[in-house]
């Protein structure tokens, strides 16, 4: 036991000899016991912060390695005027020849080596744990709150929550791992500097996710025929009546084993390719359509009503794929409208209150400051207008008065960020055309070729209507099976 509390003190007697030394020993001895527990207690789940992820992996790693590499610096370029011999290799030959001398030098290099093994281990999994950390959801859609906040929710909320963001954002390609780890450097001092746009633009001329990412579950080539296609409507009545389209959507196929492509998915197969050049910061703005047919013959398809921005060559063609229709397959920003009426098909807005849908939209449509004016303003209008016009609902009802307006609430604020300067129109989703021009981008009598050819532009393309904000519509008492 001496020996070995000997062997420590030559140790320690090694790294008093630098204060550089000593001062980043004293760093990585204090931090390596925390570290370790801090490590365990991420691993097992039991804090669920990614702001203590950000301590482990962000924090107290690298300040653990940067405690060592100064133990080793001051060792070599900061050694106080006494030799440090035991890192001399004339030193160490002595002690290897003299006899007795050995067995000394071996223990401490057995110390040496124990320490170095577990240290080792230490690094390694902080920092493969520290990589996984900054590719969770939490580190991209929680650590810089405001800045992220909105896409964060409208994750949570979409069909791709399960999904984390990475498998879209940067999928297996090492460049683009290599890409956004150096763009994430740059993003992290931009937020703390408060130097990012509000809103968040969208990157028109390197739209993310694509084909290859898209069809590692989604198949577009295979046949997938029709798709009936129900929407529900509340209209802003007393009732908050509601009213049905119903569609047939001709989803078809990209051509598969023989097949023909057909219907919606006709635009992204291989035997037709159609290339489109848009507006240099608005890809609604569709300038010209090309379309390579299946026997190679070149169709160019001009805007009479876009002239070109600029010149423009061949490398601003883009090669139409699935993010030109669903261009917000995830982050999805609903239409006022919309989203209530989501809330109110849920059942979590009371439909027999009356009014409701009228009064709600009057209230979200409004502009607030902050989440908590809009809070406190939503819910002064609502059961101000109540009181005022329907004085029996607050009344007899307050349960469920009081409901929808934290629903209504809840509507705005899945939709709405002031700090990010989002609004109900910011963001358009191109899948369709209610609330904007998304179909309609191209197919339009606007585009010609030379020829006089333009881009059919009729409904029958992409749906057939079976009915269209009907109440209560033939079809789908048809398809419940009753008697017309």
């Amino acid at each position: 036991m001496n020996k070995y509390f000997e062997l420590i003190m030559d140790f320690l007697k090694i790294l008093v000899r630098s204060r550089v030394s000593m001062a980043g020993a004293v760093v990585s001895g204090l931090i390596f016991p925390v570290l370790v527990v801090l490590l365990f207690i991420d691993m097992q789940g039991i804090v669920q912060n990614p702001y203590f992820g950000f301590l482990i992996y962000m924090v107290m790693g690298p300040l653990f390695v940067i405690g060592l590499l100064t133990v080793l610096v001051g060792q070599f370029l900061f050694r106080d005027r006494e030799e440090i011999g035991l890192f001399t290799l004339e030193y160490i030959r002595e002690q290897f020849n003299m006899p007795g001398r050995f067995i000394r030098v071996r223990k401490l290099i057995y110390i040496s080596s124990t320490l170095g093994f577990f240290t080792l281990i230490v690094i390694v999994v902080v920092s493969y744990t520290g990589f996984r950390y900054t590719e969770t959801i939490g580190f991209c859609g929680q650590f810089c709150h405001d800045v992220m906040e909105p896409q964060y929710i409208s994750h949570q909320n979409s069909p791709h929550s399960r999904i984390a963001c990475v498998k879209c954002h940067i999928s297996g390609s090492s460049d683009l791992v290599t890409r956004s780890k150096v763009s994430g450097v740059t993003m992290i001092f931009s937020t703390v500097l408060g130097r990012y746009e509000r809103p968040i633009k969208n990157p028109v001329h390197s739209l993310r996710p694509d084909r290859e990412v898209c069809e590692q579950c989604h198949r577009p080539e295979v046949f997938h025929g029709d798709k009936l296609y129900i929407k529900d409507y509340f209209l802003a009545d007393e009732q908050n009546t509601r009213v049905q389209t119903v569609l047939l959507m001709r989803i078809g196929s990209s051509g598969y084993r023989d097949r023909l492509a057909q219907g919606i998915h006709w635009h992204v197969s291989p035997d037709h390719k159609t290339y489109y050049r848009s507006a240099r910061d608005d890809q609604d703005r569709i300038t010209e359509v090309k379309l390579v047919d299946h026997d190679g013959s070149v169709f160019i398809f001009k805007n009479k009503e876009e002239p070109l921005d600029r010149e423009l060559g061949e490398e601003d063609y883009r090669l139409m794929d699935c993010m030109d229709c669903h261009n917000r397959p995830t982050h999805v920003f609903l239409p006022a409208s919309e989203a209530v009426d989501r809330k109110i098909a849920m059942g979590a807005i009371a439909r027999t209150l009356p009014f409701i849908k009228k009064v709600a939209l009057e209230v979200i449509l409004q502009k607030y400051d902050s989440k908590a004016q809009a809070r406190r303003r939503i819910a002064e209008g609502i059961e101000g207008w109540y009181a005022e016009n329907r004085p029996d609902v607050p009344v007899e009802r307050k349960t469920e008065l009081d409901q929808a307006v934290n629903v209504i609430y809840q509507a705005w604020a899945e939709n709405v960020f002031p700090e990010m300067g989002i609004g109900w129109e910011t963001y358009r989703n191109n899948l369709a055309h209610e609330s904007g021009n998304g179909c309609f981008r191209c197919h339009s009598d606007s585009y010609q070729t030379t020829e006089g050819r333009g881009i059919p532009n009729n409904c029958d393309l992409c749906h057939y209507i079976l009915a269209e904000k009907q109440p209560s519509p033939d079809i789908m008492r048809i398809l419940h099976g009753e008697k017309i």
